[in-house]
């Protein structure tokens, strides 16, 4: 029984180790990693990787010794990584400056990587200045020449060693960041002890749990610390003892220790690895005497977390958790909070580059965040990860083909709102002159007939521009699928519309003053071509022309003049290059004219009976 017992205690050790990062915490298992954050919206997100180590490196871990440097070594560029990448989720790092496009424009550098790259080797200077050099300057003042590699001399440096790095630790603990993320490396302790004791991983059962652990960085780095002070008195001594360095003077001496520290650093730390991993394979009380120093530095490097700090390190570990006993477990990545103007750059980039029009990505930002079109280049204001995560759902959308309108719904039309989708077309900004040249035409008590109506855009355009005039608008379509469209738009607006359902004229009676009408002008052979989102999408109905685009103006050209009174207008759209052609075809009236959109093109049709 109790083999059975020590079996099952033995197969919960876990191989899981973490670091804590900002508002969050890293889990490495060992096919993967898994960092959770908790958002500034409150959210915990959780972002995953595969580690691809080379299986060269995969041999090198198993070397004794060797795998301790290899492992700080990644341990230490990971985590800085990763650390960075933590403190993403809060905003972003802002628009590059003049200078810095100067750099990645003309020497391909870029200057943020080139300062990180920096700070990363200032880092490790100061970190050499405070653990290596301030040591020997320290003890070089209390020993003379004769006495500076004693073993008295060495435990000093030791000594001072360690001294420096625990007022390092509560100097920083004064930082409120600080603070909080030696709470999160509290949770990370608790977290792996409560998976260790085979309790349910909730945080109520990890707040029950020691924040001390075997496996701890900061044990690691005590360890570093005492042997250290070993091999540098064997090596001292064996180098004063062959080299006699005291007849070189003091700076040669000095150059020649701090060369002599660098050199067998990386083996000070295989072997601090390896007596690591071997106080940690053991409970056993003898070895508390070993453990209790790095112990109580643990208790400066992390505190008591609370239950939402529990909750995050929880979820870092049950993702890479799964992801190593599950290979096709996708990654995951963080939302991270955005400026206004970096989040519309990055979309018009991705959109242009999948064939997608910029005004697209524009549009999508402006009306999803309320802000002007024309602002979004100098807006600072921040985006947090669920407006984020929200818009990239709809960018994900029309990458897939989907017209950005009927993702969102509606459109605005003659700053009318109307809702669209499948069952009809959408609304271009060119039928906006159409609905206006009907609106201006329209006279008191006049009757207006907008024939394909589609999503009734002109039809309620006009009935709203000619409010206060007796108008009376019918809107006919031979889709009843659109026709109930208008309707609900025409509700939505407010206003009284007659719907006709059939082919042009066939579902209306009477005569009207305006005619309006918006036909398919699409060449039969030219739908295959058209933008995948308009061929997919948009219904062809309202989009076949015929064999040359024209069979609908042949037709409007030989019954409108029975629907309309004497002296009545017919007001037409057609595409690029047609309107010349389609003039011919409208004898019966009195005169044509042909009219130029915005950009010059000629796109409207007024013919007078």
């Amino acid at each position: 029984m109790g083999k059975e017992k020590k079996k099952e205690k033995s197969e919960k050790r876990t191989y899981i180790g973490g670091q804590a990062v900002l508002e969050g915490v890293m889990m490495r298992g060992k096919t993967a990693y898994a960092t959770a954050v908790r958002d500034p919206e409150g959210n915990i997100q959780v972002e995953s990787r595969r580690l691809n180590t080379s299986k060269h490196m995969r041999r090198v871990a198993k070397i004794p010794f060797v795998r301790g440097i290899v492992n700080l070594i990644s341990s230490l560029v990971m985590g800085s990584r990763i650390l960075m990448r933590s403190a993403e989720v809060y905003g972003d790092e802002g628009e590059p400056g003049k200078f810095e496009k100067w750099c990645e424009k003309k020497l391909h550098v870029n200057l943020m990587s080139v300062v990180t790259t920096f700070a990363t080797i200032l880092g490790v200077v100061i970190a050499l200045g405070l653990f290596l050099v301030l040591p020997i300057v320290f003890a070089d003042l209390l020993f003379p020449a004769e006495l500076r590699y004693s073993i008295g001399y060495n435990f000093t440096q030791g000594g001072f060693r360690l001294a420096i790095f625990i007022l390092y630790i509560v100097a920083v603990t004064a930082m409120r960041d600080i603070r909080r993320v030696f709470m999160y490396h509290g949770a990370e302790h608790k977290t792996i002890s409560c998976f260790e004791h085979g309790l349910p991983m909730t945080p109520e059962n990890a707040k029950t749990c020691s924040r001390i652990h075997d496996r701890c960085g900061t044990t690691f780095l005590f360890l570093v610390v005492f042997i250290s002070i070993v091999v540098y008195c064997v090596v001292n001594w064996v180098c004063d003892t062959y080299l006699n360095f005291f007849v070189y003077g003091d700076f040669v001496n000095f150059l020649i220790q701090f060369a002599v520290k660098i050199v067998f650093l990386p083996l000070i730390a295989g072997i601090s690895y390896e007596v690591l991993k071997l106080l940690a394979k053991s409970q056993s009380k003898l070895l508390l005497p070993i453990k209790a120093p790095g112990f109580a530095l643990q208790l400066l490097t992390t505190r008591e977390p609370d239950a939402s700090q529990l909750e995050v390190a929880i979820a870092a570990f049950k993702k890479v958790y799964e992801m190593d006993a599950d290979p096709t477990v996708p990654e995951t990545d963080f939302i991270i909070s955005k400026s206004v103007h970096k989040y519309t750059k990055e979309l018009i980039a991705l959109f242009e580059e999948n064939g997608i029009d910029r005004s697209d990505a524009e549009w999508l930002v402006s009306i999803k965040t309320g802000i002007a079109r024309s602002d979004l280049d100098a807006c600072d204001a921040m985006l947090v990860p669920s407006k984020v995560r929200a818009l990239d759902a709809i960018a994900a959308k029309r990458l897939e083909g989907k017209p950005l309108w009927y993702i969102l719904g509606s459109t605005s039309f003659c700053g009318y709102e109307i809702k669209v989708d499948e069952r009809a077309l959408i609304p271009r900004p060119e039928t906006e002159m159409l609905a206006d040249f009907a609106a201006k035409a329209a006279e008191d008590g006049d009757k207006v007939l907008d024939l394909c109506t589609g999503s009734g855009c002109i039809a309620i355009a006009v009935t709203k521009m000619t409010a206060g005039r007796d108008i009376s608008v019918t809107a006919s379509d031979i889709s009843a699928d659109a026709l109930a469209l208008a309707r609900e738009n025409a509700k939505a607006n407010g206003v009284e519309i007659k719907f006709a359902e059939g082919d042009l004229f066939s579902g209306v009676r009477g005569k009207f003053n305006v005619i309006v009408c918006n036909p398919p002008y699409i060449k039969h052979a030219d739908l295959a071509t058209l933008q995948r989102e308009v061929r997919e999408h948009e219904p062809m109905l309202a989009l076949d022309g015929g064999e040359d685009g024209l069979d609908f103006y042949r037709r409007l050209a030989k019954d409108a003049p029975r629907r309309l009174v004497s002296g009545g207008t017919l007001l037409l759209e057609c595409g690029q290059g047609q309107a010349q052609e389609i003039v011919r075809f409208f004898t019966k009236f009195e005169y044509t004219m042909v009219m130029r959109d915005l950009e010059g093109v000629e796109r409207y049709i007024r013919a007078v009976l």
